[in-house]
């Protein structure tokens, strides 16, 4: 089997890529939506990947991995490596996990990143609402994770909640940082005790927290709320867009508080965790699939940090449905320090017309059955996606 095309299409924001094969089969991969701006990059990898052996999927990424780096310029490697998968899944008539080994678990469990209620204000009781509504929702989650601090409006909205400059405008994922003042600290663990009041027990929170806080916030802050009993603080010192990791702060952060640090949703390739792991420098981390390199650069580095006692949470919010696909699929597959997956959403709603494979529902509290159809387990009803093809990437299917 040889690959004949690469082609990029822009479907509702999400770049994806699809790649034919001499032998009619296609595979494809989806980046997320906050990044359309990657067509070009991945349309120039198209050449390096032209003629090769998708079913080879080590070999063909041995072409093009240096291509890619820290977040979002990893994600054209990252959509390639899945749709590779993708193709090698149907073409031995297999789902993926298979390939990876196969999974050690009927379900994954995931956690509520993307499914968001328009916040009344950002004062505790506001959040203690829409933790309640979280809660409520079908799906059944039995973890959340809120977005706070620097990962949030609340920066700008609290009035005098930190002493650094705003800083409007720029591309997503700027970071504003400042040391926090006292009223804004006491605002922020206000807040997390609320939340924490209403989930009790019966449901885990994560905090996204930043990137932006500075190192003797960040500490006060990890003290503050220990007796909350949270799942972990993401990102409180880089994270998100920050084109490097700070092992050696993070470390310090780590060892000085009960509280779970997490990190890592950034980071390109395993060779960027090396450090992050072997200095048990967090205690989650959380790379994305679609920005890491792909499932199986994501595997690996959940099989290393296992063997360090560092626990997992792959990030994914905004990967779209067949981003959604390749987390069940390779998250089936991980260790036991697998905690849960973000849970990615349809955006816009619909996305969920013009796939199929996935369960009606999809969640079911808190988990989705593993996909058994071959290759990622979901494809497109391409009569209906083509409904919304742009004119330039009308021939996307042909």
């Amino acid at each position: 089997m040889k690959i004949t095309d690469l082609k990029c299409a822009i479907i509702g924001n999400h770049p994806v890529v699809r790649l034919k094969t001499d032998e009619g089969i296609a595979g494809y991969g989806q980046a997320e939506f906050w990044k359309p701006f990657l067509k070009p990059q991945i349309l120039s990898l198209r050449e390096a990947v032209l003629g090769t052996d998708p079913t080879d999927v080590e070999r063909v990424m041995l072409r093009i991995r240096q291509r890619g780096a820290f977040k979002p310029f990893g994600s054209a490697v990252s959509a390639i490596e899945m749709a590779l998968w993708d193709i090698a899944g149907k073409a031995a008539g297999v789902p993926v996990y298979k390939l990876l080994g196969g999974k050690v678990r009927d379900r994954v469990r995931v956690y509520n990143g993307g499914i968001r209620f328009p916040l009344n204000g950002y004062d505790p009781e506001d959040y203690a609402e829409d933790v309640r509504r979280m809660m409520a929702l079908p799906e059944g989650f039995t973890m959340l994770k809120q977005p706070i601090g620097f990962h949030s409006p609340m920066k700008g909205e609290v009035p005098g909640f930190h002493y650094g400059e705003p800083q409007p405008g720029g591309l997503h994922g700027v970071t504003e940082r400042g040391p926090i003042t006292e009223k804004g600290m006491r605002h922020i663990v206000d807040c997390v005790r609320a939340m924490k009041e209403v989930a009790g027990d019966r449901i885990g929170l994560a905090l996204d927290c930043g990137p932006g806080w500075m190192f003797p916030d960040a500490l006060k802050f990890a003290r503050a709320v220990e007796d909350c009993n949270l799942l972990w603080l993401e990102d409180l010192l880089t994270g998100d867009y920050t084109p490097y990791v700070d092992p050696e702060l993070y470390r310090d952060l780590t060892t000085a508080t009960e509280t779970p640090i997490h990190t890592g949703e950034q980071i390109y390739l395993r060779q960027n965790f090396k450090q992050l792991i072997e200095s048990r420098a967090v205690d989650v981390i959380g790379p994305d699939p679609c920005d890491i390199g792909g499932i199986a650069e994501l595997k690996w580095v959940a099989e290393y940090a296992d063997l360090h006692g560092i626990l997992m949470a792959p990030h994914g919010t905004a990967n779209g449905l067949l981003g959604l696909a390749a987390l069940v699929q390779v998250c089936a597959t991980l260790p036991g320090n697998f905690i849960a997956f973000e849970y990615p959403i349809a955006v816009p709603e619909w996305w969920s017309d013009i796939v199929e494979g996935l369960p009606t529902p999809i969640v079911k509290n808190g988990f989705i059955d593993v996909l058994e159809r071959p290759g990622m387990g979901v494809d497109f009803i391409e009569e209906e996606a083509k409904r919304y093809l742009g004119e330039d990437d009308a021939d996307f299917f042909d």
